[in-house]
């Protein structure tokens, strides 16, 4: 039976370790959590009093087969160094992390690795999670993370070049699309006597049953658009004050990230040679 660790439990590594639990996909008993703050290790314990919670890396590391490593880019190479002598060739190391590349995480340790972006939507069995698998992985391990992530995701891996954009569309998605459907909602209170009750409601309900007509394959976007859009209508109207108003939205929300990403990817490096 596959052991599991998490280190560091925070929002996506939280969000993990409820995903896991509350989808089957892994018993409570056979998942052990580390933390820098042990108080956050005892209040996930309280939710799931069967996990385990370690006091060390080397108590973790004698325990799980698979580790996801959930901790921030900045302080990713620290803790593989903390890792490094605990580690034995049969292990797995997972890194959640886009700007620390498979390879830059097999130099680090000595054992097998891989990357798994997650998605906040896999806390609702549902979105992707981006896959890259390290050269040293091997297929018994390889199918053992295919299995875990299928059970609450779609598996799509993907080349290092693609990484960030990826990352953009699956991780940060449903925050830009959250953010941009608040001010569709404040711009419906702002501008009508709707409440912001009633316009949060209707706006939830219109993108659960959109998502369901997406996964449900009725229509794709484009045609979906069509179908609404009816020809001199009154969406034809919201839709061109969209092409107007968002033309360089999206190509400068691209070039914010691609830039935010190279920044990392340079601390690391800088961090991991000097």
């Amino acid at each position: 039976m596959t052991k599991w660790g998490i280190i560091g439990v925070g929002n996506m590594g939280g969000m993990l370790l409820e995903t896991w639990v509350n989808s089957g996909a892994i018993s409570q008993e056979d998942i052990m959590i580390l933390n820098r703050s042990a108080e956050r290790s005892l209040q996930w314990k309280k939710s799931f009093p069967s996990i385990h919670a370690a006091d060390s890396i080397s108590q973790l590391t004698d325990y799980a087969d698979i580790i996801f490593l959930c901790v921030r880019p900045p302080h990713l190479s620290g803790v593989c160094h903390e890792l490094r002598p605990f580690l034995k060739e049969n292990q797995v190391l997972v890194s959640i992390t886009s700007p620390f590349s498979t390879q830059e995480l097999e130099a680090l340790v000595p054992c097998q690795v891989a990357r798994a972006i997650p998605s906040i939507t896999n806390r609702a069995a549902s979105g992707a999670t981006l896959l890259t698998f390290g050269a040293s992985l091997t297929n018994r391990n390889k199918a053992c993370l295919i299995d875990l992530i299928s059970s609450y995701s779609d598996p799509v891996y993907i080349p290092e070049d693609i990484t960030r954009v990826s990352s953009d569309i699956v991780s940060c998605g449903p925050a830009f699309f959250g953010y941009l459907a608040q001010r569709f909602i404040d711009g419906a209170v702002s501008e009508t006597a709707i409440s912001k009750e009633q316009a949060t409601h209707l706006t939830s309900e219109m993108l659960i049953g959109l998502g369901k007509l997406l996964a449900d394959g009725h229509y794709t976007l484009e045609e979906l658009i069509r179908k609404v859009c009816v020809k001199g209508g009154i969406t034809g109207e919201g839709i061109a004050v969209l092409e107007k108003e968002t033309t360089d939205l999206f190509p400068l929300l691209f070039q914010a990230t691609h830039n935010k990403f190279h920044e990392e990817k340079d601390a690391i490096r800088r961090g991991l040679y000097n």
